[in-house]
Parts: C-alpha cells; structure tokens; sequence
C-alpha cells in the first residue's frame, strides 16, 4: 500500500493506542471508518459519472498498455519490424488480375 509491511503497521497501531489513549480511540476509529467509506463512495460515484461521460468506446482501451512503466524501446521496435506492412491497394487489384 504505502510501503509499510504487516510489521511496521502493527507498531504504528500500537504507538497509536499509546498516544490517542484507549478513551478516545472508538471516536478515532468511528472517524476513519465513516472517512473511508466517504472516500470509496466518493470513488464509485466518479467512475460511474466517468464511464457515463465517456461512452462505450473508452471501455475498450488497455489502460495497462498505455503505463509508461511497461516502455520498454526493444519490445517497440521489435514488434514494429515484425509486424507485416499492408501491401498497397494497387497490389491487390494487380495480383488479383
């Protein structure tokens, strides 16, 4: 999530008890339960409101390819000189004939 394993977070909770003190950490807890549902809410609503927006045709992107972490230059100009150019609309008719 941010770089903290199960460990470091067992600390932070227990530092966190430590400091808010066991009086005030339900009122604590019940704020960051009632944030965080806020905060999932607030994200279903723009992912509808965005897919509504935009229509069908962004539902068909690979938003995953589009990720400048996966750029790599070999794989670009591999499958550029692999892929098989079309022949010209001339050709065809030619060599249909």
């Amino acid at each position: 999530m941010f770089g903290i394993n199960g460990g470091e977070l067992l600390v932070i909770l227990v530092v966190a008890v430590i400091v808010i003190g066991p009086t005030r950490l339900p009122k604590y807890a019940e704020q960051l339960a009632r944030l965080t549902k806020q905060a999932r809410h607030f994200l279903a609503d723009a992912r509808e409101r965005v897919d509504s927006e935009l229509g069908d045709e962004v539902k068909d992107i690979d938003w995953a390819a589009l990720d400048p972490r996966r750029y790599d230059p070999r794989r670009i100009v591999r499958d550029a000189l692999l892929d098989p150019e079309p022949a010209p609309a001339g050709a065809r008719t030619a060599a249909a004939a």
